[in-house]
């Protein structure tokens, strides 16, 4: 069995090619949008979770300092956001390591921006937020989750959940 033994380095991109300054990403959380249901037949509330339909994701990254790339980053246009991770696992079962390729894209639009903090002999902490309309994860060159939220796509694992929504809707 391997197990994940966490990060040894990463490198964020910005449009796959744009190495950007040094950064430590807090990736987006994914949240499904919930109803909840309450009536006769039910003990109290029901909260159900909507198939495919995801809240608002956002994207942090904290920079040693306000950076070229951190304030290019600020134009108000979208970006693709390319984290680039070297994840190091134990097979417990070999009592062996090895390293996963891990890679996170995003299409991204600035949300804010925070230059931080001056003091001596300190970096400045400064922090961006994105907006994420696009979101997909990889380990060793496979998808594990797409999320799409312009185009109505929401695979996991290779099943698409909202084929069957956008057929309903004649796509």
């Amino acid at each position: 069995m391997k197990q994940s033994a966490g990060s040894i380095q990463h490198k964020l991109y910005e449009g796959g090619i744009n190495l950007c300054g040094t950064a430590k990403v807090t990736l987006p959380s994914i949240a499904y949008t919930c109803t909840t249901l309450a009536g006769a037949g039910l003990m109290g509330n029901l909260e159900v979770p909507y198939i495919g339909m995801i809240d608002n994701m956002t994207m942090d990254v904290e920079w040693d300092t306000a950076t070229g790339d951190a304030v290019r980053l600020l134009t108000p246009k979208k970006h693709q956001l390319d984290l680039r991770v070297a994840e190091e696992y134990w097979d417990t079962e070999e009592t062996d390591a090895g390293i996963w390729p891990d890679k996170y894209v995003t299409i991204v639009r600035p949300k804010s921006f925070d230059p931080g903090s001056i003091a001596p002999m300190t970096s400045s902490g400064a922090k961006s937020q994105f907006v994420v309309y696009y979101f997909a994860g990889y380990r060793k060159g496979e998808q594990l989750w797409e999320i799409d939220k312009r185009n109505q796509k929401f695979v996991v694992m290779g099943t698409d959940y909202w084929a069957d929504v956008r057929r309903a809707l004649g796509e």
